[in-house]
């Protein structure tokens, strides 16, 4: 959504100069899971116009994780290849490596593939780990770094994962980066200093966020069936571009994708849609049904109705 206004009472996007966030009274109400604050309730947004405060287009992943079995995978890559998929959206899906080859050669050119993971510079001695120019010679356009389960049961730190995503980038890989709180981090008020950490180490450490999406998935919600509700999703989307308008550019605020991940299904992805900030989703355990993902990339419709 262009900023054509110099009211902060006019449009949405122009409320973070209005607002605060790393303010005392804006982190008060962070650590209430079940807040009910939201952000726009005074909003009468045009309907002419998709309600996206950034100007990329919307993006949704698929991040299969550690599931799937080459029969299982077969009769999802033909329910996704016989799915009805809204053309404004940018998909993508993240099969395991050993089946990366196999979704390559018999999914639909209209989904593009990521790997889960790379490793941090080109391949030799390192047992175990997939190179990016690997990821390059099977077809690989992006690839998923700084997943919680990456950080908190492999132990990757933020200046690892800032060093990966460089080396992905500078090989031509764009670079889903995960950021994301855990509930006790929460619980303490402290979802803002734990996402900007998370952010500086991509900052300090990429060229360029040109080829960059930004996936919020707040620990606590990922994989247990708790989701954030659309208000909390949105107060931390707006922060992190608060965040990267003061400390990258504007440009960058404005162009880089901000997804929402954590237990996204096909029941709560028209509303968390709906906000301005959420510009797409990072699917989990819903993204293994063919149908339910196709209905999760269609929420983008929801974004048009809600303008």
């Amino acid at each position: 959504m262009a900023m054509v206004s110099t009211s902060c009472s006019q449009l949405t996007v122009l409320r973070r100069s209005c607002l605060k966030l790393d303010s005392p009274q804006s982190q008060s109400f962070i650590p209430n899971i079940n807040s009910n604050i939201r952000f726009s309730s005074s909003r009468k947004a045009s309907r002419t116009v998709i309600a996206m405060a950034g100007t990329g287009k919307f993006f949704v992943g698929g991040n299969w994780k550690c599931n799937g079995t080459k029969e299982s995978i077969t009769k999802l890559v033909s329910d996704l290849n016989g799915a009805t998929l809204e053309p404004d959206v940018d998909v993508v899906v993240a099969p395991p490596f050993v089946y990366i080859d196999q979704v390559k050669n018999s999914l639909t050119e209209r989904i593009d593939i990521s790997a889960q993971n790379s490793w941090v510079q080109k391949g030799g001695a390192f047992t175990g780990e997939i190179s990016v120019e690997q990821l390059k010679d099977i077809g690989c356009k992006w690839v998923v770094l700084g997943h919680s389960e990456r950080r908190h049961i492999i132990g990757e730190d933020d200046q690892f994962i800032g060093k990966k995503a460089a080396h992905a980038l500078s090989e031509g890989i764009g670079v889903i980066a995960c950021i994301g709180e855990l509930l006790q981090e929460r619980e303490a008020g402290k979802t803002f200093e734990v996402c900007y950490k998370q952010l500086k180490a991509f900052a300090d450490a990429v060229p360029s966020w040109d080829n960059i999406v930004i996936a919020y998935e707040p620990v606590w919600a990922i994989g247990t069936g708790k989701v954030a509700t659309p208000q909390q999703a949105q107060e931390v989307h707006i922060a992190v571009r608060d965040w990267l308008k003061k400390n990258v550019s504007e440009e960058v605020a404005s162009k880089t994708r901000i997804i929402y991940g954590g237990s996204v299904n096909g029941s709560n992805c028209a509303e968390l849609a709906k906000q301005e900030d959420i510009d797409g989703f990072l699917v989990g355990g819903a993204s293994l049904k063919g149908p339910e993902f196709a209905t999760i990339v269609n929420s983008v419709t929801s974004k048009k109705v809600a303008a």
